[in-house]
C-alpha cells in the first residue's frame, strides 16, 4: 500500500534509520578498533533525527492510533521499544555498548520500524478519516520541524569497505 502523505516524513526518516541499521548488519562483528566511532554515529543519528522522530510518533501519530482499541497494544509495544531504543542511543552517546550490543541494537530498530511501516501506518491508513489525516498531518509538520535535514555521513571507520 502506497503511503499516505502525512506519513511520508515519518516513514523517510524510517529509511535514514534502516540505512544506519544495514550498514552495521553489513560491518558485524563490528572490530573493537571501530567500536568507538559506530557507536558515535549511531549518537549522531538520534541527535540529529531520531529522537525529534520519537517525540512526532508520541506526540501525535500514537495519541491517533490509540483511539482504535485494536491498536492499543501494538502502541504499547512500540513506547516499550522507544524507551528501550532511547536508553540504547544514550549508552551508544557514553560509548558503553559492546559490539554484540550495537549489532542487537541495529537488529531491535530495523524491527521496530518495520513493524511501525506494516502494521501501525498500514492500519491507520485504513481506519484513519481523510480529514483526519489532515490534522496528523499538520501535528507531524510542527513535531518534526526541529529534525536536523542534512545526512549524516560515516566516519572513514564506519563506511563500509569492499568484500575481499
Amino acid at each position: 500500500m502506497l503511503r499516505h502523505k502525512n506519513l511520508v516524513p515519518l516513514s523517510r526518516q524510517h529509511q535514514h534509520a534502516l540505512t544506519l541499521c544495514v550498514r552495521i548488519d553489513r560491518a558485524s562483528p563490528v572490530p573493537a578498533s571501530d567500536l568507538d566511532a559506530w557507536q558515535a554515529e549511531i549518537a549522531q543519528h538520534f541527535r540529529a533525527e531520531i529522537r525529534v522522530h520519537f517525540a512526532a510518533e508520541e506526540r501525535v501519530v500514537f495519541p491517533a492510533a490509540s483511539a482504535f482499541d485494536e491498536l492499543n497494544g501494538l502502541v504499547n509495544l512500540l513506547l516499550a521499544d522507544h524507551a528501550w531504543l532511547r536508553q540504547r542511543f544514550a549508552d551508544a552517546a557514553a560509548r558503553k555498548l559492546s559490539a554484540e550490543e550495537v549489532a542487537a541494537f541495529a537488529k531491535r530498530l530495523a524491527e521496530h520500524i518495520r513493524t511501525e511501516e506494516r502494521q501501525l501506518f498500514e492500519r491507520l491508513q485504513e481506519l484513519v478519516k481523510l480529514e483526519e489525516f489532515a490534522a496528523i498531518g499538520r501535528g507531524l509538520e510542527e513535531a518534526l520541524k526541529d529534525a536536523d535535514e542534512s545526512c549524516v555521513l560515516p566516519a572513514a571507520s564506519t563506511r563500509l569497505r569492499p568484500a575481499k
